[in-house]
């Protein structure tokens, strides 16, 4: 029985945004507004993966408005062979100023 073998590709990168993004309002609040505030981030991958790869995020840093609580979410949407999307979000009435984060993608 013979069977090929695909090598895996790994890649990966450090990712800062913040107030001076453009499109970023995540240090905005309007008053009586509870509702989710996101920032999306088209991260685009050096080389493309063969079929879809596995991403992973880490938060390594933000910087926050100290008088509210730290509300602060990072995920991976819509990953494709080319790159995905970095959502960051907060809620209620946090101010995000700015947000690092790793990410490392694992496929063929």
């Amino acid at each position: 029985m013979y069977s090929s073998t695909v090598p895996w590709k790994v890649l990966s990168a450090n990712v800062g945004v913040g107030i001076l993004t453009p499109g970023w309002t995540l240090d905005v609040v309007y008053p009586d507004f509870a509702e989710p505030r996101s920032f999306v981030l088209d991260v685009v991958f050096d080389s493309p993966f063969s079929t879809i790869p596995v991403v992973h995020l880490g938060l390594t840093g933000f910087d926050m408005d100290r008088r509210e609580s730290s509300r602060i979410t990072v995920k991976a949407m819509n990953v494709t062979e080319f790159g995905f999307q970095a959502v960051i979000s907060t809620w209620d009435a946090s101010r995000v100023f700015s947000v690092e984060f790793n990410w490392l993608a694992i496929g063929a």
